[in-house]
């Protein structure tokens, strides 16, 4: 059985009980003459009230949330404690009323029979059981409804009590003993009922639960990947805690990779508190480990911009910063020169006006270029002569695939050099860069030139 259809059940048994001990009570009172008999089933009459208000209230705070409740509908548990809290301090007030009253002008005289003390006797038991059971379900669902029922429960076997004791001293002859009784009663009712209500209005305000963002926020700080927490908000509704989280997490951090950060910041919150709903967001942070590297990429991103071959050295005491920055090859010189001139400025805004940024503008493609085949003549000699140019290149071994191509704006000429396993990649950049000046040098007509490289034991392309 679900923890709902546990509510709902521990819910409607109070209705049974409330609706049997009002009928009980009544029936025993009116036979007998007693006016604490008749008030108590005018109690119960109240509690089955309370009991049916706490059913309804258990069965719609478990709907789902929906477009016009989007955080769902467990405040409605908590307007139904609020309204319990009333009742008890209703109960209290109307205990210690006709206590004062008896104390005044004494009490009645009651038939003390059997049947009277059996339905006394009988409404303890069944409150005590009641509020056992109100009260195990209000705990393992967190129902502020079912928690209040039960503290209700509680006062009728107190109240229930006095009117045991009523009996009691009527029969030994002393009328006021149960009032002074009844007057200890009220004070114990009103305090019930006074911390109740008063958690009760906390839920309602949004007052988070004590603690609970200083504890939520450690458990943050402790994911990986999380530089700080910036906020930390919890509101209860109903059994569900809403937590949101705002942490920071470094700006050169995959967007993938932040994702995974939330994810692990939210399971880690609901490990710490299993009937939290968390909601994690992620901003990017500088960090003051961040290389020089990582500032210039993430600025360019900032800027929308793309930057590759980033170089950063040392001239004395001053920091040289190189890259080449891409823009659209149809751009103008002046325009192009604008958003350098832009990035330029933002990075040393970031890393002080002391370093030397300087920038290489490279043509970006956006168009696709329609290509066609190169007469078979022309290509077997532009072959050879590219093969013999890229062999001369100090540590190329071989040349694989050459690719040539008619364009609209030129020839596109593609090319395979292999190179031993062990050679470092920036000698292999080198010596493609010199394979790809010769090329562009000994050929005219020549738009764009790839060079792939890879190690002598590849695989063959296809």
């Amino acid at each position: 059985m679900s923890q709902s259809d546990d509510k709902i059940s521990a819910a409607l048994n109070s209705v049974f009980a409330s609706a049997f001990l009002s009928v009980a009570k009544l029936v025993v009172g009116l036979m007998t003459g007693s006016l604490g008999i008749l008030s108590e089933a005018a109690h119960s009459l109240l509690d089955l009230s309370a009991a049916g208000l706490t059913y309804f209230a258990v069965r719609v705070s478990d709907q789902p949330a929906d477009s016009g409740h989007p955080y769902g509908h467990g405040k409605i548990e908590s307007v139904s404690a609020l309204i319990e809290t009333g009742l008890l301090f209703i109960t209290a007030l109307l205990i210690l009323r006709e206590a004062v009253l008896r104390l005044i002008h004494g009490g009645e005289a009651v038939a003390v029979t059997w049947y009277a003390i059996a339905v006394i006797v009988l409404s303890i038991v069944v409150d005590f059981t009641r509020s056992r059971a109100l009260m195990k379900v209000a705990k393992e669902t967190r129902s502020q409804a079912l928690e209040a029922d039960a503290l209700h429960f509680s006062s009728d076997i107190l109240s229930s009590a006095v009117v045991l004791v009523g009996l009691g001293c009527a029969a030994a002859g002393y009328s006021k003993g149960d009032a002074l009784a009844a007057i200890g009663v009220s004070f114990f009712v009103f305090g019930v009922g006074y911390d109740l209500g008063k958690r009760t209005i906390n839920v309602l305000i949004d007052a988070a639960p004590d603690g609970i963002a200083e504890r939520l926020g450690e458990v943050a700080r402790a994911v990986d990947g999380v530089a700080r927490v910036d906020l930390v908000r919890a509101r209860p509704a109903g059994s569900t805690v809403f937590v949101e989280i705002l942490v920071r997490v470094s700006r050169t951090m995959p967007l993938d990779r932040a994702e995974q950060v939330c994810a692990a910041v939210a399971a880690a919150v609901i490990a710490a508190v299993p009937e939290a709903s968390p909601s994690v967001k992620a901003l990017p942070v500088a960090l003051d480990n961040e290389s020089v590297i990582d500032t210039v990429r993430m600025t360019a991103a900032r800027l929308g911009l793309m930057v590759h071959d980033i170089g950063v050295h040392s001239l004395g005491e001053r920091s040289h910063v190189s890259f080449d920055i891409e823009v659209e090859e149809t751009m103008s010189i002046l325009d192009a020169h604008k958003v350098a001139d832009g990035i330029e400025l933002a990075i040393r805004e970031e890393l002080g006006e002391d370093i030397y940024v300087d920038t290489h503008i490279d043509p970006r493609r956006f168009n696709v270029v329609n290509g066609s085949a190169v007469a078979r003549e022309q290509r077997e000699d532009m072959t050879a002569r590219i093969e013999h140019l890229a062999r001369a290149v100090h540590d190329v071994q071989d040349i694989r695939k050459v690719w040539i191509q008619d364009g609209d704006d030129g020839l596109y000429v593609s090319l395979r050099c292999l190179f031993a396993p062990d050679t470092a990649i920036r000698t292999v950049h080198a010596a493609t860069v010199t394979v790809e000046t010769h090329i562009r040098h000994n050929l005219p007509g020549v738009s764009r030139v790839v060079v792939h490289a890879e190690p002598t034991t590849a695989a063959s392309p296809p």
